[in-house]
């Protein structure tokens, strides 16, 4: 998640600019103020259309699916807001399972017990690690100690790296169990945090491969598309060349709201 100051009023307008999404529609942005040039310099300089004309009225039908269009981004934003929140919070609750699951090893295991403690410190923090890399579809890279910890070397880095280390967590507190180090309730409390681990991480792929459906994402496309196409036709008229460059700020902010993010 991006931290920033919502008081600052000048990063996120930098921000803004200079994001990936600003940066790969920009072609389209100037290809659509070239094409609105072309429509003006056509109807005003070629044609030589009037004012009477009837292709004045069909600023007429814009004004109708303007309100349609507002509609489906406001849908579309609080859609993807929601995602967004959802996320949010099941990446909160990892935290407060890893915190709580930290907590409960360090009064269960003995002081004394440096080995299996330092597996614990680096195994906890590499689940959240590897579910991060795993939902951006980049190969898990395993960090722990393989002198210490040589059943790590059965892990491979090309499975499912969430599910891997939340059973290398549970065979180790298992193994401990069996040792006499953990009782059973003690066993049971810590099976509820790592069980509660791997639920986040099945709450965060639902979402990861849940997007928005692709029969309305394409009709959203298509539409915004015909849309800015005929705004140049009708509104050079009141616009004049102003369409050069108040077509592509349309086309910039529709299609900003509808990215599929």
């Amino acid at each position: 998640m991006k931290v920033y100051n919502p008081k600052d009023w000048l990063y996120p307008i930098k921000y803004l600019l200079s994001a990936e999404h600003t940066k790969k529609i920009f072609p389209l942005i100037i290809g659509l103020g070239l094409f609105s040039w072309s429509i003006a310099y056509l109807e005003l300089e070629y044609l030589k259309l009037s004012d009477k004309s009837w292709v004045k009225n069909i600023t007429t039908v814009h004004s109708l699916l303007g309100f349609v269009l507002s509609l489906i981004l406001v849908f579309r934003t609080n859609t993807a807001y929601d995602r967004w929140w959802e996320a949010r919070k099941q990446w909160g609750t990892l935290t407060n399972v890893s915190r709580t699951l930290s907590i409960k090893l360090n009064a269960f295991l003995d002081r004394e017990d440096k080995i299996n403690r330092s597996f614990y410190r680096k195994a906890i923090p590499l689940f959240a690690e590897t579910l991060y890399n795993f939902l951006r579809s980049e190969y898990t890279k395993f960090m722990l100690d393989e002198a210490d910890h040589p059943e790590i070397i059965s892990l491979d880095d090309k499975k499912h790296g969430p599910n891997q280390v939340a059973s290398l967590l549970f065979n180790k507190t298992n193994s401990l169990y069996r040792e006499g180090k953990l009782s059973g309730e003690q066993l049971r409390l810590l099976n509820e945090e790592i069980t509660s681990m791997t639920n986040v991480c099945g709450a965060c792929e639902r979402i990861k491969n849940t997007p928005i459906p692709i029969a309305y994402s394409s009709f959203i496309k298509v539409f915004i598309i015909i849309y800015t196409l005929t705004l140049p036709i009708g509104y050079v008229f009141s616009m004049g060349y102003f369409v050069c460059f108040a077509v592509p700020f349309i086309f910039y902010i529709s299609h900003y709201h509808r990215d599929d993010r």
